[in-house]
């Protein structure tokens, strides 16, 4: 509806980071910069490992 705008009402588009996840070890990137201290997921392992509640 919007086009193009990720960043939502006069927001700029959010930075992204690289990271592994720690489920399959694919590189995926993650809007904040990951400090190694917690394990970082792709899309597809974190909606496994959380699966939506309804």
């Amino acid at each position: 509806m919007y086009g193009d705008r990720k960043g939502g009402f006069n927001r700029p588009p959010r930075e992204m980071h690289k990271a592994t996840c720690a489920g399959c070890g694919q590189e995926t990137e993650v809007p904040f910069k990951p400090d190694g201290t917690r394990p970082v997921y792709c899309k597809e392992c974190y909606q496994k490992k959380n699966p939506r509640r309804y």
